[in-house]
């Protein structure tokens, strides 16, 4: 079992409030900012000419303090979606921010043409219970619409009191019109990896949000997979569907568990120390069983980390849908007013050198997320071999026989009850025992 090595203070971004402002990571920071080129005096007489007329002209009186808030806001939004001016209340929230349990609506979202776009509901919560995707645009909170709102106030709304409800009203694609969807608000207890046995041999482990016990976590789930199947798995299907991200140390520790050697991940910015290479240690804990990784839009950052390491060692096929792009890097600059900048500074990169950001990793079997039916049985059987007359015995005996049809219908039920609930998630245990059978011979 490999164990942690690594202390660097490196932690996901937004308010872990229900509703998160912003994937990825961000490193804690304090840079000498005396370095930059000679300042811009037209422009800052022109900022410093709006700035008085706004104080004299405006309709209402407005404090200096707001003014150069909102100008400080305006300056870092028109840079990228995740930039921001975190005010005190925000920054210790972020501080906060990683501990798996608070209280909202369950979904991670960012800010698309004006209106709120979830990126991916988090498991076992009411957002997912209520049956939010990703992908949805929520136009309206309640009667009050979102556009003309910031993100941060769209959070601040769709937060409140535990037992209390909110109605979202969103756009998805390929409806012709907005649903309403009325949702309680709950303290969400966030459970970061769950697992289980597929069929005998063959595990399953779902991670939903990177957290700082992330990999320890991963490590107990695969030890007791081995102990419920009385031996080594012959294979393990990884489920980061509509993983958001979060502690990019945590998703390193996760592909380091599968990974003996070589990079995992690195960033390149335009400051010295933003350029930093994240690489595999011995010991692959699943002892080269092949594996499986599901992945979808809702799977961002971290999750795209660890997907492409897997991919570029081809230590896994990535399976599913194209990821959600989220390739950059944050630098939280704390200030000494008890406010912090939250900048991006760099961009992360696979092993072979790709970068994720506005890219994603495009999976090596795509797969449509559909839903499966049977067909109606035919109230006329098809005739077999032991149906007609005079057939031949098999010879193993009719106790082996039976035995054996037994055992064929259980697994038969099994892989029907899969096929209908997660079709990804049965083609992804069908190619792992492909792949078993392979070797096998």
């Amino acid at each position: 079992m490999k164990s942690k090595t690594r202390n660097f203070l490196i932690l996901s971004l937004g308010l872990t409030l229900g509703v998160t402002l912003s994937l990825g990571f961000s490193v804690f920071a304090d840079r000498d900012n005396a370095n930059f080129g000679p300042l811009p005096l037209q422009e800052l007489r022109t900022f410093s000419d709006i700035f008085a007329n706004i104080k004299s002209n405006y309709v209402e009186p407005v404090e200096d303090k707001e003014l150069l808030e909102h100008a400080i806001r305006g300056m870092l939004s028109g840079l990228d979606p995740h930039s921001a001016y975190l005010d005190p209340e925000d920054y210790k929230e972020l501080q906060v921010g990683t501990t798996g349990e608070f209280g909202g609506l369950g979904i991670e979202v960012g800010m698309e043409d004006g209106f709120v776009k979830v990126i991916a509901p988090i498991d076992d919560t009411p957002a997912q219970r209520a049956g939010i995707v990703a992908g949805d645009l929520i136009i309206r909170l309640d009667d009050t619409p979102v556009k003309g709102l910031t993100l941060k106030d769209a959070v601040e709304i769709m937060r409140g009191e535990p037992d209390t409800d909110i109605v979202l009203t969103i756009v998805r694609e390929g409806l012709d019109k907005p649903l309403k969807i009325k949702i309680t608000r709950a303290v969400i207890k966030v459970t970061s990896v769950k697992h289980r046995l597929l069929d005998p041999g063959f595990g399953y482990v779902r991670i939903t949000q990177f957290q700082s016990n992330t990999s320890d976590n991963l490590l107990d789930a695969i030890d007791k997979l081995k102990e419920e199947n009385d031996g080594p798995l012959h294979g393990l299907v990884l489920d980061l569907r509509n993983n958001p991200g979060g502690v990019l140390s945590a998703a390193v520790d996760v592909a380091d568990a599968f990974l003996e050697n070589g990079l995992i991940v690195y960033t390149k910015g335009r400051a010295a120390d933003s350029e930093v290479e994240f690489k595999a240690t011995p010991k692959d804990v699943l002892d080269k069983a092949p594996m499986v990784v599901l992945i979808n839009v809702g799977s961002a950052s971290a999750s795209e980390i660890v997907a492409g390491a897997l991919q570029d060692h081809h230590r896994a096929v990535i399976m599913g849908r194209k990821s959600f792009g989220k390739g950059s890097v944050q630098t939280v600059l704390p200030m000494k007013n008890g406010a912090a900048l939250k900048l991006t500074t760099a961009r992360y990169y696979t092993p072979s050198g790709r970068s994720i950001q506005a890219e994603g990793i495009v999976p090596d079997i795509k797969l449509e997320r559909v839903k499966v039916t049977t067909l109606e049985q035919s109230e006329f059987a098809p005739v077999k071999e032991a149906d007609l007359a005079g057939h031949l015995e098999n010879g193993d005996g009719e106790k082996g026989a039976a035995s054996a049809e037994a055992e064929a219908q259980t697994d038969e039920e099994r892989r029907a009850q899969l096929l209908n609930e997660d079709y990804q998630l049965y083609e992804a245990l069908n190619l792992l025992k492909g792949i078993q059978i392979l070797q096998r011979n």
